[in-house]
């Protein structure tokens, strides 16, 4: 047994969610709630990033706070969320006075330790704006592949970037070119964790490859101190004299959310997150759940925060998935090409967007969204394959033995069947292959829909009742236990399935369901979407772009 701690990563609230975010988010909710039925203790923590560039440039461009910014959107993230079904043990934000309280402490630790320094150097200023700009407002040409780039990282490559090693810059908010002033900060001492992270990098299990290979590129490039602190006015303040006027630098600001959010969490429940963090307390199992874009900051920065501080778990797993295309194109906010998540909840289920997003999402490659193949997905999938099994079973059971679960005995070798998917999908969403694991337990669903079609039950009911009630209550059995296998999945459909028949909350082993239960106000797990759906969709697509 372990404790599993599950970091999701922190969408800035400056914009509606769209799916290819969503994309990242999602496989943390669907190890959370597998770790759970296994019977483990789980925290599952995330939040709004309230402080990032993003959010202070929404608002300067609208003209209001960059509080009124976070408010709005981390109540549609939280909404969205819990529409979709999201166990957070916590969803908080970082423009709160806990999640600064931490931050300083983290930040005086490191100082205490002796892994911040101070530096004068030449930072980017607009005197256009009368401001230093941070790194995310100026943009220019990356050094390393020569695309359009912010001033902290390059989209394209990944590489991490100071704005100095940018050519051709300009002011993100007034399209000027910046200046350079003298100011002072603090800087992290990150090129004293080279062997400490080489080391850790090296022995690492369970980090997807992508996550492999950048890390590794970082590591051997030779890793660059960064600026912990940053010339802004909306952020977590320093707590150093003489720094009144400076802010900690969001990049070591957010990723401190996991800690902040795990005490916060224990102050709210009298729940302990020592833990899920102190090392030698108990066994601890880490995961971290997020984009690409952010590996870096979870594989290198993260760590050596962490082991700056001491005793502190670090991450074990890192489920970082690649990019999510929309209908052959790069997903682009500014150009409003993309599927918000307010959105396509107002018209679909929950639980097919979350199958798809598993079923077809970037785990290990770019992938695209069509709503062609979305809508093809439900109807084929969730619809023909699945809700087919349920829907046809339960009714013949409802019209044909009074709605009563009929006698039967379940043979050894769907038994062994069924225990040996809960063993190989197990062990696939524990090592983060959750695309492999669905398509592994739809495998079963289709097996299912074979048994069903070959024994005939409508032919059998004629010649041999009690024969067919045995089919039936195979199946029955069937129906619990893929309930079961995939409520991580696609929890809605499952919690249906439970009240249809009145079963415990998910469990990760064989479940049965005992003869003459009654099954109660069943109806149809999913309906069919209408094909000519798509056309509309993309219309609209179209209509919306900017």
């Amino acid at each position: 047994m372990a404790n599993i701690f599950i970091g999701g990563a922190w969408p800035y609230a400056n914009g509606s969610l769209h799916l290819g975010r969503l994309a990242s988010l999602l496989p943390g909710d669907v190890l959370a709630r597998y770790f759970r039925s296994k019977g483990e203790k789980v925290l599952y923590v995330s939040g709004s990033d309230c402080h990032g560039t993003p959010v202070a440039v929404q608002a300067i461009q609208e003209g209001v706070t960059p509080g009124d910014i976070a408010d709005r959107f981390h109540q549609e993230f939280a909404e969205c969320f819990k529409q979709l079904g999201f166990t957070y043990d916590l969803y908080t934000r970082t423009d709160q006075e806990f999640h600064h309280r931490v931050v300083k402490e983290l930040f005086l630790s490191l100082l205490a330790n002796g892994h911040l320094y101070k530096k004068e150097i030449q930072q980017t200023y607009c005197e256009t704006d009368q401001r230093f700009l941070p790194d995310r407002y100026v943009e220019g040409i990356c050094p390393v592949c020569g695309n359009r780039a912010r001033g902290d990282q390059c989209d394209h490559c990944s590489t991490l970037l100071d704005p100095a090693e940018l050519s051709d810059k300009t002011c993100k908010i007034c399209g000027n070119p910046p200046t350079q002033r003298t100011t002072e900060h603090y800087y992290l001492a990150l090129s004293r964790f080279q062997t400490e992270l080489t080391e850790y990098a090296k022995t690492a299990q369970g980090w997807k490859g992508n996550a492999v290979q950048s890390t590794g590129r970082y590591i051997k490039e030779g890793l660059q101190d960064r600026a912990v602190t940053r010339d802004l006015t909306w952020g977590v303040d320093v707590p150093v004299e003489g720094f009144e006027d400076k802010k900690i630098y969001v990049w070591i600001e957010a990723v401190s959310g996991y800690l902040s959010a795990s005490k916060q969490w224990a102050a709210k429940t009298g729940g302990s997150w020592e833990a899920f963090w102190l090392e030698g307390k108990e066994k601890i199992t880490a995961y971290y759940v997020h984009g690409k874009d952010n590996i870096p900051f979870h594989t290198v920065v993260w760590p050596a925060l962490l082991l700056g501080v001491g005793d502190l778990h670090l991450p074990d797993r890192i489920i970082s998935c690649e990019y999510m295309t929309l209908e052959g194109k790069k997903f682009s906010t500014s150009s409003n090409w993309a599927v918000w998540v307010p959105d396509v909840m107002s018209r679909y289920q929950p639980d097919s967007i979350r199958y798809f997003l598993i079923a077809n999402g970037p785990e290990n490659r770019d992938t695209d969204f069509s709503w062609r193949e979305f809508i093809h997905s439900h109807n084929g999938e969730l619809l023909g394959a699945f809700g087919n099994f349920v829907n046809r079973t339960l009714a013949f059971i409802d019209k044909s033995f009074e709605g009563c679960v009929p006698e039967g005995n379940l043979s050894e070798e769907w038994k062994r069947t069924i225990e040996d998917l809960y063993l190989k999908s197990g062990a696939l969403i524990e090592e983060g292959h959750l695309k492999e694991a669905i398509e592994l337990i739809f495998t079963y669903v289709r097996q299912a829909n074979k048994f069903f079609d070959e024994q005939k039950p409508w032919v059998r009911i004629k010649e041999n009742r009690e024969a067919c009630g045995y089919t039936l209550n195979t199946c029955v059995q069937i129906i619990v236990n893929l309930s079961n296998l995939l409520s991580p999945f696609i929890p809605f459909s499952c919690e249906e399935i439970g009240k249809f028949l009145t079963l415990e909350q998910p469990v990760w082993k064989f479940t049965s369901v005992p003869a003459n239960r009654k099954i109660q106000n069943l109806k149809l797990l999913f309906e069919r979407i209408d094909i000519s759906q798509i056309e509309k969709e993309t219309s609209l697509l179209e209509k919306q772009k900017l």
